[in-house]
């Protein structure tokens, strides 16, 4: 069984609060409005947001998958914190256990921060995964961040 781990980071001039505001606490209705053309709806089966709580993302036609759920495993909204676990989806079926992700918003320069994202991937007993699918995975979640820095630059007092 493989078990891989990454970590990336991202810096943004918008502050902490503002990110983790958008992209944890209500990415459940900003990111189909803004990744529309992938997103088609995110939704709650579980909970409302809160640790134990499980989100389902659901894309659109266009997208390669149809569907992923997430499991919220810690957040601490003073350390601006959240930890999350794949639990379900297209690419888990054959391949994967688990994809487990860290996601931490610190202070960067004057107003800025860093968004450091670590990941986890379990592969399934005698499963190779491979590192063109580990960088597609990157590129999907900086794509993302990148989308929500964008409306928030432009938003000024949006998620404030």
């Amino acid at each position: 069984m493989g078990l891989i781990k990454i970590s990336q980071k991202f810096i943004t001039q918008v502050t902490p609060q503002r990110m983790f505001n958008a992209l944890i606490l209500d990415s459940h209705n900003l990111c189909p409005k803004l990744m529309f053309s992938s997103i088609k709806s995110i939704e709650f089966l579980e909970g409302e947001g809160e640790v134990g709580s499980i989100k389902q993302i659901n894309f659109t036609e266009a997208s390669p998958l149809k569907y992923i759920k997430h499991r919220i495993d810690a957040l601490d909204k003073e350390a601006l914190m959240c930890k999350f676990t794949l639990i379900e989806g297209d690419q888990l079926i054959d391949k994967l256990e688990y994809v487990s992700y860290e996601v931490q918003f610190e202070g960067y320069g004057r107003g800025g921060c860093v968004c450091k994202l670590t990941s986890e991937y379990k592969a399934k007993e005698g499963i190779e995964i491979k590192e063109e699918d580990i960088e597609h995975g990157k590129d999907r979640a900086i794509g993302m961040y990148e989308v929500i820095e964008a409306y928030l630059m432009a938003h000024p007092r949006a998620y404030t």
